[in-house]
Formats: C-alpha cells, structure tokens, sequence
C-alpha cells in the first residue's frame, strides 16, 4: 500500500523547507565573505545539515547559485514593487532612487561575487543579463514622460548612462569609498538624473 498522502506532503514541505534554508545559508556566507564563493562544508554547517543533504537538492554548487540568485530575484520583486511611476518628476525620481539605493544596500556583496564567479556558467550570465534588464525596465516605466520627449538614439545613449550611474558598483563607491550616508548617496543619483532626462518647457521654466 502506498503512504497516505499527508505524509508524502509533509515530507516534500520539509525538503522545500531544508531547500530553503541551504539557500538562505549560501546568500548569508556569500555576503560575508564576497567574493569568494563559500564551500559546501561552510554552507551545510551554516544551514545545520549535512554535505549530503546539500548535495541531494543541488547537484553542484553552481547550481545553488543560481536557486540562490532566483530566489534574490523573487524576494525584490517583493519587496520592491514599482511605485510612484504617476508622480510628477521630482517624486519619481525619489522614488526610483531610494528603491534602487535599498536593492544595491541589500545585494551589493551578492551581486559582486555573482559577476566575479559566474565563469563560463550560461544560466548565471543569463541571471546577470536579466538583472540589467529589469533595471532598464524599471527605468523606462518610471521616467516615461522624459524618454517619450527623445529621439530614438537620443533616448538609447540616455538609457545607457543611466544603467551605468545605478550600477551596483556605483552605489558601493559612494558608500564604502567616499563614506557618503545613504541618504547622501541617494542625493548624488537623483541630482544626476534629473540632470540627464530632458525637462518639459513648464519645468524647465
């Protein structure tokens, strides 16, 4: 006779949820010691399991990284919904800034031993790549007004200074090299920004 079902349940919550915490075990050495990639032993005695049960969900640790990136992804759509894309100018701009000044504070020491040590792994390159994307995305949907005033190749050379300004590596600049406060780093994007997108003849007045 087979199990009954609410067993094969539990059991299968309980592998999600030791799944979970491996990943969580692997994003909390990764920010700790950024940029190298922490070893299946540091990861299973962080997470208290064994190697084993490591290796029993993941078949390698390239494989963990990318569950681990997913899971970053997941967590900052969640947390970091867009919000005030209707505002007037100066509030989107504020809005955008300090939602993508949190998203770096939180993942800055992740994302830097992700571009490090992808290698030659396509699904990290492919992670690294979306990242971006979503970054231009949200950049499009806030600022629509300012890029709907541009000519095409003028808005594509402005989007691509604007990505490069709000890169991870930027922000950490600012924060752990010219010791700026969060809000001060914040203050340096949004007077770049609202420097770089075109003003309207009534804002512009």
């Amino acid at each position: 006779m087979s199990p009954p079902p609410t067993k094969l349940d539990g059991r299968r919550l309980r592998s999600e949820r030791t799944k979970q915490l491996i990943i969580e075990a692997y994003l909390a050495l990764a920010q700790e010691l950024s940029p190298r990639v922490p070893t299946a032993a540091e990861i299973a005695g962080k997470a208290g399991y064994s190697v084993r049960s490591i290796f029993e969900r993941f078949p390698d640790i390239r494989a963990l990284q990318v569950a681990a990136v997913d899971y970053c992804f997941a967590q900052i759509a969640a947390l970091a919904p867009p919000r005030g894309a209707d505002g007037d100018r100066g509030s989107r701009i504020e809005a955008y800034v300090r939602t993508r000044g949190q998203t770096c504070e939180r993942w800055a020491r992740l994302w830097r031993s992700l571009v490090v040590n992808q290698g030659d792994s396509p699904e990290l390159g492919a992670r690294i790549r979306l990242a971006r994307e979503l970054v231009r995305d949200r950049m499009e949907l806030m600022f629509a007004p300012e890029f709907a005033m541009m000519q095409p190749e003028e808005r594509l050379r402005t989007l691509i200074l604007l990505e490069a300004l709000v890169d991870v590596e930027s922000w950490e600049r600012m924060r752990e090299f010219f010791s700026l406060s969060f809000d001060d780093a914040c203050h340096v994007w949004m007077q770049t920004i609202d420097r770089l997108l075109p003003k309207s003849s009534s804002e512009a007045a």
